[in-house]
């Protein structure tokens, strides 16, 4: 097995782990490297639906997204597609996977299977390293406080993608969780705000709520903190999603990206009550 770091934040490139192996065994091995490296990719990974499940379960119960339609026949497994003239992708902007949820995502599975030649690449950001380096005033203003986080509603998932279906809910959803937060299994301390589903801190006034959260969302998107994955077909990114954000990027440009279609397969694995 060889490790590349993806960068001095946070990721790494694992060669030599073969992810048709779903034993618990090979499974092991994969979530400890997640777990010390936040996201780890794999190439050449010409995995089957079925094989995809078997390895997502080890992690824990699947989740089935609430607003956006799943796959025929595979109703654990999110079809993500960019048309081809699209220049827009689902999942563009910061933010941690369904925050909303009473329990959000423990772990993501994202499976590439056809990829633009440029453009799309997937950033991660380190949110345990974001509390670390949290300035000391800010740290002491949110110590022990809890924010409001909103699903959006089910427009904010399908209304500007034209591949993406709606699953027939259009409830919105709102859940309260800390702005801190435990790792349950590393005990690592977690920002577990996002400038995309995050929209209040309780106890504290609307203005120094919102100046509040602004200087951490800030404070999340420095560049140190984050890593980058250029995809290719048949590669497998898996990250811990309690520890860091994450975004897809949308740079399709005429005679680069644009033209061209992109397909993905996701499986959010069910995580706890953060703590």
């Amino acid at each position: 097995m060889q490790i590349n770091l993806l960068s001095g934040a946070l990721g790494a490139e694992i060669t030599g782990i073969n992810l048709k192996n779903t034993s618990k065994e090979n499974w092991q091995e994969i979530n400890s490297l997640m777990l010390e490296h936040k996201v780890v990719f794999f190439r050449n990974q010409d995995i089957t639906s079925d094989e995809h499940i078997e390895l997502a379960k080890h992690f824990g119960p699947l989740e089935k997204h609430i607003y956006v339609k799943a796959r025929e026949n595979y109703p654990e497994i999110l079809r993500i597609i960019k048309a081809s003239d699209e220049k827009h992708q689902w999942g563009e902007g910061w933010h941690t996977d369904v925050s909303y949820n009473p329990k959000p995502t423990k772990v993501i599975i994202l499976r590439s299977h056809k990829i633009p030649p440029v453009g799309g690449d997937t950033m991660f950001s380190n949110m345990e390293v974001a509390y670390e380096t949290l300035d000391d005033k800010i740290k002491d203003k949110i110590k022990d406080k809890k924010a409001i986080h909103s699903s959006l509603g089910a427009a904010a998932f399908t209304e500007n993608y034209k591949k993406m279906e709606g699953n027939g809910n259009l409830k919105e959803y709102s859940n309260i969780h800390p702005i801190v937060r435990v790792h349950p299994e590393t005990g690592n301390k977690i920002l577990f705000v996002n400038s995309m589903y995050t929209k209040r801190i309780l106890d504290m006034d609307e203005k120094e709520s919102n100046e509040t959260l602004k200087k951490i969302f800030k404070h999340q998107e420095r560049l140190d903190f984050t890593c980058r994955i250029k995809w290719t077909e048949n590669a497998v990114a898996i990250w811990d999603n309690r520890s860091l954000l994450h975004q897809g990027l949308s740079d399709f440009f005429p005679g680069r990206g644009l033209g061209y279609e992109r397909v993905m397969d996701r499986i959010a694995i069910e995580g706890d009550h953060p703590k």
